[in-house]
């Protein structure tokens, strides 16, 4: 399948999203991977206008969700009303029935919120008085939250973390980047002028042909070395399970669909160990007190293994 048109989708997302063409590939990746994605850094940084720029650009429902603390489970996934005209019960969907929902600030709720989009990212349905409701297709899910140190944020459950694919730091920009944005936005908003340059439908085709991009045997082998490292890590109380190493395998297959390529490298694996592994690892007590942090050891990791040579 012609992969290009994750070229134009981050294109279009480029008209007003400046100078976060990294962190719009990724997201592109994890779309195409069929996972999800959560984005972290302190607030004012664009993390919800990146969000609604890919969301529009990749048309469909999108629906946001402002965490707060007062947030009830029901008000993600909604909840069973008595039709008094039709003298039966129905179902009242929430904003989590959608093609991409912005989780806006997720960890400002509390973690019994947080956990109602569990059943939703990982089985694509949820289940509402013992009855269960399929999503639509493509269902993404697009979380923001600030630094757990900043006031009024619950740390996200273990559990809850491991269901994104990617972590993304989105960070501050360079000083020609914040000269371009004040240029971007004096006369009018760009978003406001954005018009969708793919389907749903076409999306659904994109990941269906993400899954025969090819991984050879070495670079499984690497993806193993990797992820096993991590669980004998004297750093580390858990490493990773096997579901960051499929989660680095769909990954590293959107990585390279988005990049024109039919076929897995190394260097993909390598790119993407970070967002994909790093929110995963948790570290031993001793190693947090001191200050310590997943990345330093990640890197160890992945410096002391031998890359495969590149295969197609």
């Amino acid at each position: 399948m012609d992969f290009s048109l994750c070229n134009r989708i981050i294109g279009n997302a480029s008209r007003v999203v400046v100078g976060k063409s990294d962190v719009l590939e990724l997201i592109l990746v994890a779309l195409l991977a069929e996972g999800h994605i959560l984005l972290e850094d302190v607030p004012g940084v664009g993390k919800t206008l990146i969000a609604k720029t890919l969301a529009r650009s990749f048309g469909g429902a999108f629906r946001r969700i402002q965490f707060t603390p007062d947030l009830l489970p029901s008000d993600v996934t909604g909840f069973t009303i008595y039709d008094q005209q039709k003298s039966r019960f129905r179902f009242q969907e929430g904003p989590v029935v959608t093609n991409i929902l912005l989780a806006d600030e997720i960890n400002r709720a509390i973690p019994r919120t947080q956990s109602s989009l569990l059943e939703s990212m990982e089985e694509r349905q949820t289940t509402v008085d013992g009855k269960t409701y399929p999503l639509p297709r493509p269902f993404f899910v697009m979380a923001t939250q600030n630094p757990i140190e900043l006031e009024g944020t619950f740390p996200l459950p273990e559990a809850q973390l491991d269901r994104f694919l990617l972590k993304i730091d989105v960070g501050y920009p360079e000083k020609e980047e914040e000269v371009a944005i004040l240029a971007r936005f004096q006369d009018q908003d760009p978003f406001g002028d954005l018009n969708p340059v793919a389907t749903p439908e076409q999306l659904v085709r994109m990941q269906q042909a993400r899954r025969h991009i090819h991984l050879a045997p070495p670079v499984a082998d690497y993806i193993t070395e990797i992820v096993r490292a991590t669980r004998h890590h004297s750093a580390f109380r858990f490493g990773a399970s096997p579901r960051g190493s499929l989660g680095l395998m769909r990954a590293a297959q959107g990585l390279a669909a988005v990049r024109g390529r039919d076929y897995i490298l190394p260097d993909d694996i390598k790119h993407l160990a970070f967002p994909v592994l790093a929110h995963r690892l948790i570290l031993k007590e001793e190693e947090r007190l001191r200050g310590e942090t997943t990345d330093r050891f990640l890197k160890e990791i992945i410096d002391r293994i031998p890359v495969p040579a590149p295969t197609q």
